[in-house]
């Protein structure tokens, strides 16, 4: 199975397992009388609607090239993880504008009803966490976030599910909360960033374009370059664009064998897809 086609698969998974969790959630929250799992429906609502989202894009971005867009539809799934991103930011922010005035005003749940509702929530969550984890793409990276918060979330409720079984102490719930939440927070921020910085055709992470440059203006018969150009197409696959100058005693014969350098000298930055231009006295050669 293809990269592409098991992220999809992955998302698919994640977006059933929630929406039905979130269902089950709403149903809880409501039985138990937990503003804590109820709060916590709404913001897997969000998620759904999310991975939904991240799924159809997920699933679009395994179409080839065309007419229209011509390095395919691989940043569809970019586009989905900036989606989640996005949702899963003003989540957060939604759980800590709920948790904070807990710190103050403590609600009293029944704490068995959310022991057994955290126990189920953890094994939910933590199969489609896992299963995006394992993938590679941007998108399932984001989603993931969505639900290790989940994960996360379910084990300070089982922690404190547990303790307001033998001692009431309330306020550890809110506690626990904003921390999950200011964790979680932090990484989806940082993935955000990495996002934004592939539609905004950056440099990829990890590669030295000042190093690269150097060593193609070693090879024999360079004389310049007036142009270097590389970005990400969605987070895994790369392309490449560079003009050349070089000198008049290169032969055109020897062209091929200059492009075939200066593929070899960035074989390590994933390129799928490159544009290579040689000119010489100005005029362009191949």
């Amino acid at each position: 199975m293809s990269k592409n086609h098991s992220a999809t698969k992955n998302t698919r998974l994640a977006f059933v397992l929630n929406l039905m969790f979130t269902i089950i959630e709403l149903i809880g929250g409501y039985l138990t009388n937990s503003m804590a799992i109820l709060s916590d429906a709404v913001h897997d609502l969000g998620d759904s609607v999310s991975l939904g989202g991240s799924w159809y894009l997920q699933k679009l971005s395994n179409k080839k090239g065309n007419d229209k867009f011509s390095f395919g539809y691989k940043r569809f799934s970019t586009l989905g993880a900036l989606i989640s991103g996005t949702v899963l930011l003003f989540g957060s922010i939604f759980v800590l504008t709920e948790a904070i005035p807990r710190l103050f005003h403590p609600t009293h749940p029944d704490a068995e009803g959310m022991l057994w509702f955290a126990v189920f929530g953890v094994i939910v969550n933590g199969i489609g966490a896992w299963r995006l984890h394992s993938g590679s793409s941007m998108n399932e990276k984001v989603l993931s976030w969505h639900l290790l918060e989940d994960i996360l979330g379910w084990v300070g409720v089982l922690i404190i599910s547990i303790v307001m079984m033998f001692k009431d102490i309330h306020i550890l719930d809110p506690i626990l909360s904003i921390g999950i939440t200011c964790f979680v927070l932090f990484n989806v921020i940082r993935n955000l960033i990495k996002t934004v910085k592939i539609f905004l055709d950056g440099v990829p992470d990890g590669v030295d374009l000042a190093s690269l440059r150097n060593e193609i203006m070693n090879i024999n018969g360079v004389e310049s370059i007036s142009g270097f150009h590389m970005w990400s197409i969605d987070g895994e696959e790369n392309a490449m664009m560079i003009h050349l100058n070089v000198t008049d005693r290169t032969q055109t014969d020897k062209v091929e064998e200059i492009k075939r350098q200066v593929r070899n000298r960035v074989s390590n930055c994933n390129i799928k897809h490159s544009a290579i231009e040689i000119h010489s006295n100005d005029k362009h050669i191949r």
